[in-house]
């Protein structure tokens, strides 16, 4: 949310921003993401020639070097849009490799939304990049005032710094993200705003412009409300909510749980000085709602376990169409975990009607035959192909009910543990579906990060059901905590406004931008405060990663650090000059060269290999050693890999010439001279890998000797793990996704 310049107001304030980044899926400013695409069928014939000149002329040099009849054509909509988008892209192989691109048009009038593609080979973009950030920034702003001649155009400074969300392999180009709001009257609109990357080599390769409102109309700055007057008003209406914050990790799987105090107020209109929820203007402040538990008591199980065969029949039951025009289709249905590890089914469908079509997967809960994911896209499909009659949309208090109904039905165990919505449903103003959430709620405290969504279609109809549910195994206790007031006394020293145009979502056709005053903490959106200690801790763990310091590899060893490929929980007590084991090698190796997946949750135990008798599943190097394995990087011929010895040099330039591939030339030993005075140090077999990994540069002799017993240090291990991303890069070589 953060990347995309949006401003958060009101009750997102107090309940939707601080959700877990395990629920960020869901809403976006208070609302929904879209749904799963499905094919368009529309009147209007656009052929691909007419989009592509219109993208040239808008973009002139852009995809220059791909001719018409490489690029693919195809037309989509969102259920609760009736713009019809059209997407086009290409996949052409060029100079032996492969090369893609895409087109993003938007409307009636086939706006241009967004391009993006991923150059052939990218070596000046790999560490050290050729462009610094600072020279990237001066690259995008150049673009933006070339090409985007419709408006007035901002850097968001706030935006253009965050550290990677996952793990950064080193073959991967170095990449720098901006983002910059269209202004009016030197005021940024909300939802106005354009976003770009730029590879370190100095090439755009995505942008993304937010659809622009027809005719705006705005509200006059010289009108607005003194800021200090504001900001004392909105204070006086300042509360803290004590809530459970659960971020999941999904590499590892594992769960964080924290106690933090959010804010609980509401923006305000600039001009008129009336409270503004993300939604509409109040004259007054709402009323603090209480939690209500969904049932009082905890209901039976829907099933003492289902097998496959009854998932799939009852997902049939569930899917059950609609329209002799439409044909269900059960894709597969597959007995897996999720990430909570939960057993689960599940299930992948299909509803086809001609040559349209939309799908998506559904998920039972093994041991319960409970729901836990569904998204109905049949009445998409009924909509699109005019086979409904129009129905008078349900109220928001029918659709609770409705949604409580549902919720008894098909998740009936644990409801006594969650709450009725507190804040009132996003509802659609194209489909008139309600969105409800149902919070968790534990030891008398809701938790972020746990909740049930329910989507209500206008007829009273489920349209999708999603449980988030993490396990957690142990709740954060609530008796060493600071008291509401002194959070509340932090959060108002901190308390700042940030002030912005933004429209009141529920008119239709709305054009009007208001002036809002948006409350900031700390200067962040996104800082809550830890409940125990009082400080301040950002929602998402996007903490600043720790440097190093370090003779001649400070530079390469905090370029792994922050690429999450290397990790140090103390930078003070951090040696870069110590000695690295040989199961902390391959893992750094491995996560360098390949996104690595730390939880198993994805696949059964039962089915899951071991090479080495002394590093089973749960074994923290477990995945990275298999992944080894598989890439012919690591052999089996011995049962035990001694995880705890040191690497040596010899043994790392052999790991690293198998990771390129030349193996086969490196067992030719008659073909290589080592000439270097400690040859004889070398194991006869590895003589053509350590002259090729010295002759490549990855691994080089000091003063004619290598010193193959050499035990390999972090800040040697940095410095030529980098080396060989860049080889492995420019070789093309690609080490695909592990689980």
């Amino acid at each position: 949310m953060k990347k995309l310049g949006i401003i958060l107001t009101a009750s997102a304030l107090s309940i939707g921003v601080f959700s877990s980044a395990a629920s960020a899926t869901n809403t976006v400013e208070g609302q929904p993401t879209k749904a799963v695409a499905q094919v368009a069928a529309t009147e209007k014939v656009v052929t691909k020639e007419e989009l592509l000149k219109k993208f040239r002329s808008a973009f002139p040099g852009i995809f220059d070097f791909v001719n018409a009849s490489d690029f693919h054509m195809s037309s989509y909509n969102y259920p609760e849009d009736e713009a019809t988008r059209y997407h086009l892209f290409f996949n052409k192989l060029q100079n032996g490799k492969d090369i893609n691109g895409s087109i993003g048009f938007y409307g009636e009038d086939s706006e241009i939304e967004s391009f993006s593609y991923e150059p052939i080979s990218t070596p000046d973009a790999l560490f050290p990049a050729k462009v610094s950030k600072e020279e990237a920034k001066k690259v995008a702003t150049d673009f933006v005032k070339k090409f985007l001649k419709g408006g007035n155009y901002k850097l968001d400074e706030d935006n253009d710094d965050y550290n990677y969300f996952s793990k950064q392999i080193l073959t991967r180009p170095i990449s720098y993200s901006f983002s910059f709001n269209r202004m009016n009257d030197d005021v940024a609109i909300a939802d106005q705003s354009v976003n770009l990357t730029v590879l370190g080599n100095g090439e755009i390769v995505s942008f993304y412009g937010s659809q622009k409102t027809k005719s705006p109309t705005f509200e006059e700055v010289k009108k607005v409300k003194d800021q200090k007057e504001a900001l004392e008003k909105i204070k006086g209406n300042l509360t803290a909510r004590l809530q459970y914050q659960v971020n999941t990790n999904y590499e590892t799987g594992k769960n964080d749980v924290k106690l933090v105090y959010v804010p609980d107020v509401l923006s305000m209109n600039a001009v008129t000085g009336e409270w503004f929820n993300g939604k509409e203007f109040l004259a007054e402040q709402p009323t603090k709602k209480e939690y209500v538990k969904v049932t009082k008591t905890a209901l039976p199980t829907k099933e003492n376990g289902i097998t496959k065969e009854e998932a799939k029949k009852a997902a049939e039951k569930l899917l059950q169409v609609k329209s002799n025009k439409i044909k269900l289709s059960i894709q597969s249905v597959e007995e897996v975990k999720n990430s909570y590890g939960q057993e689960i089914f599940s299930i992948h469908y299909m509803y086809n009607y001609g040559n349209s079509g939309s799908g998506a997967t559904l998920e039972f809960d093994k041991k319960t035959g409970e729901l836990l994911q569904y998204h109905n896209t049949q009445n998409s499909l009924l909509f699109e192909i005019d086979d409904t009659k129009e129905d008078v949309a349900i109220s928001e208090k029918e659709a609770i009910a409705q949604a409580v109904k549902y919720l008894k039905e098909m998740v009936p165990s644990y409801l006594h543990e969650y709450a009725m919505p507190l804040e009132e449903g996003y509802t659609n103003e194209t489909t008139e579906n309600y969105y409800l959430t149902f919070p968790r709620i534990v030891n008398g405290v809701m938790v972020s990060g746990d909740q049930i969504s329910v989507n209500i279609h206008k007829d009273g109809s489920l349209d999708s059901l999603n449980v988030i549910r993490p396990q957690i195994d142990k709740w954060p206790a609530l008796d060493k905590i600071i008291s509401v007031k002194e959070a509340e006394d932090i959060l108002s020293k901190t308390l700042s406004l940030k002030m912005s145009y933004m429209k009141e979502n529920q008119k239709k056709e709305n054009k009007h931008y208001n002036l809002i005053y948006s409350p900031f903490f700390n200067e962040n959106a996104f800082n809550v405060l830890e409940a125990n200690s009082g400080k301040w801790i950002n929602q998402y763990n996007m903490e600043v990663t720790p440097e190093v310091s370090h003779p001649t590899a400070a530079e390469e060893l905090n370029y792994l650090i922050k690429a999450k490929v290397l990790t140090v929980n103390d930078p003070k007590t951090f040696n870069g000059d110590a000695a690295v084991s040989r199961g902390e090698a391959i893992k750094i190796m491995m996560n360098s060269l390949t996104y690595i997946y730390e939880t198993s949750n994805y696949i059964e135990s039962d089915s899951m290999k071991q090479s080495f008798t002394n590093v089973d599943p749960k074994h923290v190097s477990y995945q990275a050693i298999e992944r080894a394995v598989e890439a012919g990087i690591l052999k089996t011929d011995q049962k035990i890999f001694d995880i705890n010895s040191p690497v040596t040099k010899e043994e790392l330039a052999v790991w690293y010439i198998r990771a390129l591939g030349l193996e086969q030339a490196a067992k030719q030993n008659n073909i290589f001279k080592n000439e270097f005075t400690d040859s004889k140090k070398v194991k006869v077999e590895n003589t053509g890998y350590v002259v090729l990994a010295h002759s490549l540069g990855l691994m080089k002799a000091e003063k004619n000797q290598f010193n193959p017993t050499k035990e390999v240090t972090y800040a040697d291990l940095a410095v030529s793990s980098i080396r060989l991303a860049y080889e492995i890069a420019n070789k093309g070589r690609d080490f695909r996704y592990y689980y």
